[in-house]
């Protein structure tokens, strides 16, 4: 009987009104919220460490089981996240440059989410992992936010974790190589070929103000003779929706509508391009992604495609459009869940598949390093930086073709 209560509240919530359903109807909720009820007093009647069998942390356990199985955005922030991250409203628990977040939880550091594409997700790290060792010292002993935040390294270095995953019977330890992370919008500009009036721009995170600059390198590339441009979001992660939306309006009429949001069964209003625009700007472009193309860029060159303004050059891109809220739950925790999917204005969405070149260029791993290193020309040593300025980037290759045939 005392279980009675917990299946009625659980059975009040399935029936609340949301379109389109899951599934399954209500009448699913009651079996399978009595077979996680039986298992949860097995667990607590039968197996032998009593430490470990509180109900409240249980059930946080199964939660965070359950957030980590829908997508790799959603989590369960258990209440000792939770409260770090109302002490420390700086607190970023991402590790960009390993491709990972770490999370707080009774027996210490774990690993919340492993990214696509990243360092942790090629040494095979899994969600859900317990920290148990980092660079060779206890992850138990210390600040957690001093030890997240030393995680936090430049290219090129390295840290080794000492990892309990789910299904291993004993830690394991991984040696991961941090990877670059720009957090200047537009690191480089230039004329790549001044004869044919080939302009080139990078464009490594939608950070606040890009659109300003972005417009501002047009300009003077404009002034220098720029007849067509190449646009590189190749590892560009994403960023501000907004400066997105107010970049897309350099190269696209006013009032154009370009990205969209869908949660389940409601859609708002289309974001548009800003109703003035100082320049037009309708030379042929193309446009550079990469698997580690994501969010913004991802609706950046989606746009773009779907609007047949600009021809897309490289591989399929990461595969991130969808929107997470922070919500607040019972004692003291929180779900970071997945609510609503990005759309480009045929309707499609990035998330899950990516946005597919118009040209796809078959690059290894080899010319992924080579792009990474090129991108930081400046920290290598003479006899690297010579290698990589003498590594034939294939995917620009293809672009110049294409821009100069049209």
């Amino acid at each position: 009987m005392k279980w009675m209560c917990l299946l009625g509240l659980f059975g009040s919530i399935s029936m609340a009104e949301t379109a389109p359903a899951p599934p399954d109807g209500e009448e699913a909720a009651y079996p399978a919220i009595e077979r996680f009820v039986q298992v949860l007093e097995a667990v607590r009647a039968r197996h032998p460490d009593v430490d470990r069998l509180a109900y409240e942390r249980l059930v946080n356990h199964a939660l965070e089981g359950m957030l980590a199985s829908l997508d790799p955005h959603s989590a369960f922030i258990h209440p000792e996240m939770a409260a770090l991250m109302k002490e420390h409203a700086d607190f970023d628990p991402e590790i960009e440059s390993l491709g990972l977040s770490m999370g707080v939880r009774d027996n210490g550091l774990y690993v919340m989410n492993v990214a696509p594409g990243g360092a942790a997700e090629k040494a095979g790290v899994l969600p859900g992992s317990a920290v148990v060792e980092i660079n060779g010292k206890p992850a138990t002993e210390g600040d957690p936010v001093q030890m997240i935040g030393a995680l936090q390294k430049p290219a090129g270095a390295v840290t080794k974790l000492l990892l309990k995953s789910p299904n291993q019977p004993r830690p394991e330890e991984v040696s991961l190589t941090h990877r670059l992370v720009e957090h200047r919008s537009l690191p480089e500009s230039k004329m790549l070929n001044k004869e044919k009036g080939i302009g080139y721009v990078r464009l490594a995170v939608f950070g606040s103000g890009c659109a300003r600059e972005m417009e501002a390198a047009l300009d003077e590339l404009e002034d220098s003779g720029m007849k067509s441009l190449i646009l590189d979001l190749r590892n560009n992660g994403g960023g501000d929706l907004h400066e997105t939306v107010a970049m897309l309006g350099l190269f696209l009429p006013p009032g154009t509508a370009v990205v969209s949001t869908r949660g389940r069964g409601e859609s708002e209003e289309p974001m548009k391009t800003p109703e003035r625009q100082r320049r037009k700007r309708e030379y042929p472009m193309t446009v550079l992604i990469n698997r580690m193309s994501a969010s913004a860029s991802e609706l950046t060159a989606g746009a773009l495609q779907d609007l047949k303004r600009a021809t897309i050059v490289g591989e399929l891109s990461y595969g991130k459009g969808s929107v997470q809220n922070l919500i607040p739950m019972g004692n003291g925790t929180q779900l970071k869940l997945t609510i609503a999917t990005y759309h480009t204005p045929s309707g499609r969405t990035p998330h899950k598949v990516g946005i597919t070149p118009d040209v796809v260029v078959k690059i290894d791993d080899a010319d992924r390093e080579n792009f990474e290193k090129k991108c930081r020309l400046d920290s290598l040593d003479a006899a690297e930086r010579q290698k990589v300025e003498a590594w034939q980037d294939r995917v620009l290759e293809e672009a110049v073709k294409v821009i100069t045939s049209k």
